[in-house]
């Protein structure tokens, strides 16, 4: 009995020791920093995530900001995704933060985003490495941009997806209802494909790439738990299949000796710089970003038109104009988009107030004194972009969509606007999401007039998505492009 009595005192005393270690090691980074900005810690392990990651509308801030702002200011300090964490919702500490990449701060997402991503992904590697492939990433895009074949395959593409909605019906009389977000993760990944690797949509081995890429994204926003059947595993083994359709088609690539479909993947094989697990990489990136960034955008601006009669209208004249002087069956130019400012205005209305990119994750690589502020070496740093894009100080009635906004303004980053992030990391695609979006907006206001059907807001989660896939009824209009 007393061997039994002395066993479970044992464990007692452990469970204790760990607990008391626990409570330790959360809280002493606040006794050690006393200089840092206000706020609070939360509990012991959780800290306040559960809180930070609670869903909400995404043009507007969520209950744990608005509540953390206004108790403790602009900046402050909490415990998120287990570390001591400095929230800036401040624009110009946002700024200095983008702007002293691996000088003062890195980038520094949860380890569980590595897993999935990869090790040589370019959203996680650091220093040097990432120059690089961010260097390869500006002179595709570079590349792409003066290829007409690359505008030509976008309002291909686009044709495509806008003409298929002919006769879709789903017993609503006569009124067409569409559930709009996976049309344009549709034409999105199209693109992508095409312009990465040379695929066209009917082809096989791109559907198998669609398939598998839909279970890496949903595992990209799972709870980060490696057990057979979940999410995030499923995520990491979609990842390896699609690292091996990579890997063949650039075999292929190789057994044929030459290639001139002039894509990505052609560019990539040419370069000596890159391994060829940097390739598989450097791909899958690419379509993450063609992907999901291109086809929330095209989602938010169908959505805010969707309320906006006054600003759709606006929309629509520009677009009837622009084919007013096109011949017949004639295609979109690179000129045709410039004359598109007022739908240039209405994306960039609809990246502030849908805020697609909510914040990015840094770390501090040494004490850093900013103003009053100080941050300590090693704990995590956010730059919340949205709480930038919905003030009020710095944009007038900043929760209404109001795309006049930017007559006369800037139309790139600011420091008062990084939808793409900013300083080093800026996204190098950035642009070419806005033509796709433009280019598929033409289509579609010239052949269809829409609203949504029921109550569906872009919700951030942090990641943001439409809890019903955005369903619009859509109804043909007389006239087509």
């Amino acid at each position: 009995m007393m061997v039994g009595g002395e066993l479970v005192l044992a464990a007692v005393v452990i469970l204790l020791a760990l607990l008391l270690t626990l409570v330790l090691s959360h809280f002493l980074p606040l006794l050690l920093n006393p200089k840092a900005p206000k706020g609070s810690f939360g509990w012991p392990l959780l800290g306040e995530t559960l809180r930070f990651l609670k869903p909400h509308a995404s043009n507007t801030l969520g209950s744990f900001l608005e509540d953390h702002c206004s108790r403790y200011g602009k900046v402050f300090k909490s415990h998120l995704f287990c570390t001591p964490t400095i929230v800036s919702c401040d624009q110009e500490l946002n700024h200095f933060i983008l702007q002293n990449e691996e000088r003062l701060f890195q980038c520094s997402y949860p380890r569980p985003i590595h897993g999935i991503l990869g090790k040589s992904s370019m959203l996680v590697v650091l220093g040097e490495d990432h120059k690089r492939l961010r260097n390869l990433a500006l002179a595709l895009v570079t590349s792409t941009k003066l290829k007409p074949s690359y505008l030509g395959d976008i309002e291909k593409i686009a044709l495509h997806i806008v003409g298929s909605w002919h006769g879709k019906s789903k017993d609503k009389g006569r009124v067409n209802v569409i559930a709009f977000c996976e049309e344009a993760r549709k034409f999105a990944f199209s693109v992508i494909v095409k312009q990465v690797l040379g695929l066209s949509p009917e082809e096989p081995v791109t559907a198998k790439i669609l398939e598998d890429f839909l279970a890496f994204m949903k595992g990209l926003i799972s709870f980060p738990l490696y057990i057979p059947g979940t999410p995030y595993a499923k995520a990491v083994q979609a990842r390896e299949r699609i690292s091996r359709t990579v890997k063949g088609i650039i075999q292929e690539r190789r057994n044929a000796g030459s290639s001139n479909k002039g894509d990505f993947l052609d560019v990539l094989l040419s370069s000596n710089e890159l391994s060829d697990e940097e390739k598989v990489s450097f791909v899958l990136d690419s379509l993450l970003g063609g992907y999901e960034t291109t086809s929330l955008l095209i989602s938010m601006v169908v959505y805010f038109l969707g309320q906006s009669v006054q600003d759709l209208e606006l929309v629509k004249r520009e677009h009837e104009g622009i084919k007013s002087k096109k011949e017949k069956g004639e295609f979109l130019s690179s000129e045709d988009y410039k004359k598109m400012e007022y739908t240039q205005h209405v994306i960039n209305e609809a990246l502030r107030c849908g805020n697609i990119v909510k914040f990015v994750h840094r770390k501090a690589l040494k004490d850093v004194r900013y103003k009053e502020y100080l941050i300590p070496s090693g704990w995590k740093v956010l730059p919340v972009f949205s709480a930038v894009h919905l003030n009020p100080l710095l944009h007038g009635n900043a929760q209404q969509f109001q795309p006049c906004r930017w007559e006369g303004a800037s139309q790139g980053t600011s420091k008062k606007f990084t939808p793409f992030g900013g300083g080093p990391r800026l996204c190098p695609g950035s642009e070419l999401a806005k033509v796709e979006a433009a280019f598929f907006l033409h289509h579609l206001v010239l052949n269809y007039r829409w609203r949504i059907d029921g109550d569906d807001i872009p919700m951030a989660y942090p990641y943001v998505e439409f809890q019903r896939g955005l369903p619009i009824e859509i109804e043909p209009l007389c006239s087509e492009s």
